[in-house]
């Protein structure tokens, strides 16, 4: 590790002007590289206290051992520049959009004799006239057999074609009609062009036109009794009309556009891109890359615009650009943009409309992507194994840590404490194990105090369950798991067998508690994993370790240790942990939420002795609000299947005793809900886990 003050240039020697930057390590190799409005700036403020450095940024410049500049005129240049160099060097520190896979594009060699239609995939060839990407080449090809019986253009290679053209006889596609055969003379070369000129304009969007030719050919020839023409055409338009159907018409004013979409967590960051031409989505493409620099979404943009356009030209560049947050500046992007189309680009943030509704629709995609992409992560055997592996090491554990636990604490602006408990055994999060506690202790807001109560209360059970030959009886223990009863998915069959734990035999079912994992995460810094560490010690659990998982800088903290493990962003152990955590946080906040909608839920109608729910159902569902049922009579609410006369003065007895409710809120959407003719947007108090 190197001491980045080793290599810091003298004051003075950095230039106050625009410039690309290059870190370099012991063995010359790149590893990142940047540009700057001004050299001297951004540089000086990678050579500060380390401390007061993100951690990504932080292991770049102690693994860096020397920098070099290059000083450009604008920021412009500057942005080329930067591109040219990170395709050249591929720094290991910088963000890099790959695909898994290269998206095909339908394409026509308008550079040959005989002009080809085909799908191609990699580089741009000069010549050649490109649609798409789409993301399935079978896409392609179904849009293609379509088209080709109104535009039978070329499709098989030089040697099939030299072949047909030897022998005197075409291909089989120009038998049925798909091909106009000019490998055998049927056209000319110049016919032969034309038709990939009008395959070419009708791809491109210009549809209307052609479509009213055909439709007027077809009304002269049925005019003059040409029957067999007027079918033909007839059957034409069809197939061209199911050919424009595929692909969607989105927005209505001809737009030219990229739409640009960016979904993103701590580690990782997956960007989609609709294509629209002519108002028509014509392809769709998208990236997933680790996020290695410090960056935000507007850096993220900036990378996936020189990803997206850096081997572009013309109309490779759309005239729109709409994306989620703008580059900082905007200015020298937009400026590059339109250089490489050679003419005016719009970049903007959509904000009302169906370009903005279009955005949407592409977030979802970037989200359906990256959470895909960590699902197909999660489920290799291959790479749990190895971020088990890596969490063993990293904490120096005897063994792979095969079940691990995961504790977080929620609650509303200090109001309605509870916790959760996930499980993950071999890499997998085991749902039937969850649980989840209230916390009862206290009143109050304490994550501290509350951490160490759920874990002393988790392994108080466990300890008793290794005393007891039968299952925990249901009301035992008053607060466990959820304080209702269990926590998710127990049941018959639900536990299976697990190794190394006890089975009831009775029901063949896992006792409750009575696994211990091998390591205890909890959510949070020092003090949090010191309250766990200091539960365990209080029941003389000596063999489970302890660590914590601090959001803001994804540090990992052990018992009685100053400083934090810092694992590789590039981690799968780390990976892993930040799993757990954010699986922990999500089940607490989806109890904490469910709690509160309980009892907002609550009301006068509760306190009615022998009212039950269903005919509390009923009577709101026949009065349809408090309000009505209020107003009305004993002898109205005796109208209520199932509700006599002493259950309805019971009723009207009890809602007069108490005040108004105020009106009920949807916690998902901040509408009143309970009162009629009162909906609208309300202030409910904001909802969070801990924030360690």
């Amino acid at each position: 590790m190197a001491d980045p003050s080793s290599y810091r240039p003298k004051p003075g020697q950095i230039p106050d002007s625009p410039g690309v930057y290059k870190f370099r390590d012991q063995h010359g190799r790149v590893i990142y590289v940047g540009k700057a409005k001004s050299l001297r700036q951004r540089l000086s403020s990678y050579f500060q206290d380390l401390a007061n450095l993100h951690q990504r940024t932080r292991t770049m410049v102690t693994t860096a051992a020397s920098v070099e500049w290059t000083v450009v005129t604008t920021e412009v240049e500057a942005l080329q520049l930067e591109y040219s160099w990170i395709k050249e060097f591929d720094p290991r520190f910088n963000v890099k959009y790959r695909d898994d896979k290269s998206y095909p594009s339908l394409a026509v060699t308008m550079n040959e004799e005989f002009p080809r239609v085909q799908v191609m995939r990699g580089p741009k060839r000069k010549g050649v006239r490109y649609f798409g990407p789409y993301a399935h080449a079978w896409a392609i090809r179904e849009t293609v057999d379509l088209l080709l019986r109104v535009f039978p253009v070329r499709t098989c290679s030089a040697g099939v074609f030299k072949r047909s053209a030897q022998i005197g006889r075409p291909c089989l596609l120009g038998y049925i009609g798909k091909c106009s055969a000019p490998c055998v003379g049927r056209v000319s070369a110049e016919e032969h062009r034309e038709l990939a000129e009008e395959f070419c304009d009708f791809m491109a969007g210009r549809t209307g036109t052609y479509l009213r030719r055909l439709e007027q050919q077809m009304r002269d020839a049925a005019a003059a009794m040409e029957y067999e023409k007027a079918a033909r055409l007839r059957d034409d338009i069809e197939a061209l009309k199911r050919a424009m159907e595929k692909n969607a018409v989105v927005l209505a004013d001809a737009t030219d556009a990229d739409l640009i979409a960016v979904a993103e967590d701590e580690l990782e960051a997956a960007v989609q891109i609709f294509h629209v031409r002519d108002g028509r989505v014509r392809g769709q493409r998208g990236w997933v890359t680790d996020r290695v620099e410090e960056v935000g979404t507007a850096e993220l943009v900036e990378h996936a615009l020189q990803q997206l356009y850096g081997e572009e030209r013309g109309e490779g560049v759309p005239k729109e650009v709409l994306v989620p947050a703008l580059p900082d500046p905007c200015e020298p992007v937009q400026q590059w943009l339109t250089e490489r189309r050679g003419s005016q680009v719009s970049l903007r943030i959509p904000q009302r409309g169906d370009k903005k509704d279009l955005m949407a629709t592409v977030q979802r995609n970037a989200q359906q992507a990256l959470v895909l992409h960590k699902t197909r992560r999660a489920s290799d055997l291959t790479t749990r194994s190895r971020a088990l592996e890596e969490i063993a090491e990293a904490l120096d554990l005897d063994s792979a840590p095969l079940r691990i636990e995961c504790f977080d604490i929620s609650h509303l602006q200090g109001d309605d404490v509870v916790a959760s408990m996930v499980v993950f055994e071999d890499g997998l999060a085991r749902k039937s194990e969850y649980r989840r506690f209230q916390i009862k202790s206290f009143a109050g807001q304490d994550d501290v105090r509350s951490m160490h109560e759920v874990v002393s209360r988790r392994f108080r059970r466990y300890l008793l369950e290794k005393q007891k030959t039968g299952e925990w009886v249901d009301g035992e223990g008053e607060g466990e798991g959820d304080g209702d009863g269990e926590g998710v998915g127990v049941g018959p069959g639900s536990g299976g067998e697990v190794a190394g734990g006890p089975i009831d035999p009775d029901t063949g079912r896992p006792r409750r508690f009575a696994y211990p994992p091998q390591l205890v995460v909890v959510d949070g810094g020092q003090p949090q994993v010191a309250a766990a560490q200091r539960a365990l010690q209080e029941l003389g659990v000596e063999d489970v370790a302890v660590c914590g998982l601090a959001k803001r800088l994804e540090e990992v903290w052990l018992p009685g240790e100053d400083d934090p493990v810092i694992l590789p962003r590039t981690s799968e152990g780390l990976y892993l942990l930040q799993r757990v955590r954010d699986e922990a946080h999500r089940f607490a906040i989806a109890y904490q939420r469910n709690k509160r909608s309980k009892s907002m839920r609550a009301g006068a109608l509760d306190s009615v002795p022998g009212l039950g729910e269903s005919r509390r159902q009923a009577l709101l569902k026949h009065f349809g609000s408090l309000k009505r049922l209020r107003a009305a009579t004993v002898e109205q609410i005796c109208e209520v299947p199932g509700v006599g006369r002493r259950t309805a003065e019971s009723v009207l007895a009890a809602l007069a005793g108490a005040a108004p409710a105020g009106p009920a809120v949807n916690t998902a959407t901040g509408e009143i809900i309970e009162e009629e003719g009162t909906t609208g947007p309300v202030t409910v108090p904001t909802e969070r886990g801990n924030s360690s």
